[in-house]
């Protein structure tokens, strides 16, 4: 019996044996092609780092070496530095380099990009670049030569030795306290120079990029926890007041103070939350979260309950400008307006359910940090003589006039051009002063939502 059952088991078992020896080294050669196509990635992204970073110093040599009367030559090597920059900023990003402190690094990189990019798209024949500016440039010929030699050297070990991106990942991911890996080595060098570099002047166009927003400059007195709960209490118009509300406080010390409040939305038994500044009590954000399954309230509606919910919470003459609908709720963007003039800076986003028309959502961080008094010049050109910098198949349906942030974070007054071309809406928006065309943007008319 024993040996008939043996018989029987023997080719069973062998087979079996031989179908997990296949399955196991099926897998394996799949975790190793895997493997494989990982290491080929970083290796390209690694190489076409080096690379770009060697484009983009002797770019910024050429552009160094231009006579600085030759403001076209000055705008194509600035636009080349951007493009370059870009790419190795993607580059590093494709490397697994998260738990290396490289950051110095890639700080250097944006800033670079912002700086060239800002100072191709101005007029340079009216603002050519300062002396400041210019040695700004020569600084960076400078520190990008020395990064571009550093790479190059970790670039030729990479070559001689075979090293592997993948034991960099490993030795990164498992944090290991002595790390003896020449790339990890190179990057950690070439991060440590730059931040000995000394803070360089980037000119007053880059002033924007380093100004932060800060919760603590906006206006009023602090308030407390409680003082935040009775404040949504009051918002949102709860009959039960500030009762059931909980507060949480964010960033307390810091110049980003709030308090989180939660609770149950008393109308639709859904969660709430609300963000509030420490500082003066402002709403940055509110959220009723629930599913809305159906579209009962049609967009016109929806942007009357947008509007009459603004209008009853202290929100002045703010005017739609945009939507968007997504599974059946309604975003519509409101910026204020002054006059003749929108205050685009000053917006804020409103969230419909189109079940019922419950406001469920506001988003007024921009219009919080923006709202102050400014003082907005009459424009020099009329609007007929803006109007000649729009494409001829542009078909204008209305204007008006618009203080906007260009694409350097300068704000002006421009002329807005609303209408068609290719099929979609457009707006565009053409300097008050000098007939430049400042900004092209595609939207939704929410004044037409029908």
């Amino acid at each position: 019996m024993y040996r008939r059952l043996s018989v029987i088991m023997f080719p069973i078992m062998t087979l079996a044996f031989i179908g997990t020896a296949m399955w196991g080294y099926q897998e394996n050669q799949e975790k190793n092609a895997v493997l494989i196509k990982a290491e080929n990635q970083y290796q390209r992204a690694f190489h076409d780092l080096s690379y770009h970073m060697e484009q983009l110093h002797g770019e910024l040599g050429k552009t160094i070496a231009a006579n600085s009367s030759s403001s076209d030559y000055y705008r194509r090597g600035l636009s080349n530095v951007w493009r370059m920059t870009s790419e190795a900023q993607n580059e590093i990003n494709q490397l697994p380099l998260t738990l290396l402190p490289f950051n110095k690094t890639e700080e250097l990189l944006s800033n670079i990009s912002n700086f060239s990019y800002r100072a191709a798209v101005r007029d340079l024949t009216k603002h050519p670049l300062s002396v400041e500016e210019q040695k700004t440039l020569s600084d960076l010929y400078n520190h990008s030569g020395e990064i571009t030699a550093e790479l190059q050297n970790v670039q030729a070990k990479v070559l001689a030795e075979n090293l592997r991106w993948m034991d960099v990942e490993s030795a990164l991911a498992t944090q290991e306290k002595q790390l003896d890996n020449t790339i990890v080595d190179g990057f950690m060098t070439v991060d440590k120079k730059v931040s000995e570099y000394e803070e360089m002047n980037w000119g007053p166009s880059m002033a924007s990029t380093f100004q932060k927003r800060s919760l603590s400059a906006l206006a009023g007195m602090e308030i407390t926890a409680e003082e935040a709960k009775a404040k949504v209490a009051e918002f949102l118009q709860l009959p039960g007041g500030a009762e059931g509300l909980n507060a949480a406080e964010n960033g307390a010390g810091t110049e980003f103070a709030s308090f989180s409040v939660s609770g149950k939305n008393p109308y639709s038994g859904q969660d709430m939350q609300a963000d509030i500044s420490k500082k003066g009590g402002h709403v940055i954000y509110y959220m009723s979260s629930r599913d809305v399954q159906e579209s009962n309230v049609d967009l016109a509606g929806a942007r009357e309950a947008a509007a009459d919910f603004l209008a009853g919470h202290g929100y002045e003459s703010m005017v739609p400008v945009n939507y968007d609908e997504y599974s059946h709720v309604a975003s519509f963007t409101f910026a204020r307006k002054e006059g003749d003039v929108i205050i685009y800076p000053e917006k804020l986003v409103v969230k419909v359910a189109l079940d019922n028309g419950e406001v469920t959502g506001l988003t007024a961080a921009d219009y919080i940090y923006e709202h102050k008094k400014r003082d907005i010049p009459a424009p020099l050109l009329s609007a007929e003589e803006a109007k000649q910098a729009v494409n001829p198949s542009f078909k204008s349906e209305g204007q008006t006039l618009a203080w906007i942030k260009n694409d350097v974070d300068q704000e002006l007054l421009c002329y807005e051009f609303i209408g068609r071309i290719n099929g979609s809406g457009y707006r565009m928006y053409v300097n008050a002063d000098t007939g430049v065309e400042e900004k092209i943007e595609q939207y939704k008319d929410p004044q037409t939502a029908q």
